[in-house]
């Protein structure tokens, strides 16, 4: 059977991958914190038909084997932590980190998670919480009383609030925000909701003061937007749908070939 039909096949399978995540990347535009991937690629083994260096005669060697190829297989998907645009809200419990680090969040099954989304709210217990009711860690947890609109956060993460019955003019400090950054952040696994779960290849988080030891700073009423570049995908999407459109020629052609190999005799 001709090589070439699942050389062509296994490229086809690789930027179908491609594609895929590209519209993932497309369709993540709009996602505060959301991080773009890149697929990578690695060729298959290779059948050596004649090995360099081989002898020729008594003197000389063969200067440059034969091998052929067998395709294509996607590699990874690597995660790209490149800092996205800042984006004012006006919410005073919008916060968004300007450099290295991550927000904890603790899950409702008691597990850890780590987001660049600072999309907070305050829950009818005054705690801050995600959109999706967890926890962020250290609990910062807003007194009875308080004034929503009156939240400020530091750029070294602390966190004050006014409350009229204590003191109106000044606010009372509840807590300081911690960021997390890891030895290797694009062996972190995302589990959906913005979330990130620790793993072997990420390494231990290593917690963190805002603006100090390489962590990023808070910026307050800020939202971190999405680092896809629209104009890039679309770029690769059209390489990616020529490059499948390449391989599939590959396919027709060795097709075509069999074909006249099949019509020889008459």
């Amino acid at each position: 059977m001709v090589r070439s039909l699942w050389t062509g096949a296994s490229g086809m399978i690789g930027q179908q991958a491609n594609i895929d995540t590209i519209s993932n990347n497309l369709a993540n535009v709009n996602t505060h914190g959301y991080k773009k991937v890149r697929a990578d690629f690695e060729d298959l083994i290779y059948q050596t038909v004649r090995t360099a260096g081989t002898p020729a005669t008594e003197d000389t060697v063969v200067p440059v084997g034969i091998q052929m190829g067998h395709g294509v297989k996607l590699a990874d998907t690597q995660r790209m932590f490149s800092q996205g645009a800042l984006q004012a809200t006006d919410v005073s419990t919008d916060m968004a980190i300007a450099g290295e680090g991550f927000f904890r969040i603790q899950m409702y099954d008691g597990s850890w998670a780590y987001t660049r989304n600072g999309n907070f709210k305050v829950d009818s217990d005054g705690r801050m919480v995600t959109g999706n009711g967890y926890w962020l860690l250290p609990d910062i947890i807003m007194p009875e009383g308080f004034l929503p609109e009156t939240i400020t956060v530091s750029k070294d993460g602390r966190v004050g609030v006014k409350v009229p019955r204590i003191d109106e003019d000044n606010p009372i400090d509840v807590g300081r925000i911690e960021l997390y950054r890891f030895p290797n952040p694009v062996g972190l696994t995302a589990v959906g909701e913005n979330l990130f779960k620790i793993t072997q290849a990420s390494g231990d988080p290593i917690p963190g003061r805002p603006g100090y030891e390489g962590m990023g700073q808070i910026e307050h009423k800020f939202l971190e937007m999405s680092n896809v570049s629209v104009v890039q995908e679309m770029v690769n999407l059209i390489v990616a749908q020529r490059a499948y459109e390449f391989n599939s020629r590959a396919i027709q052609t060795s097709d075509n070939m069999l074909g006249t190999a099949t019509t020889l005799k008459r």
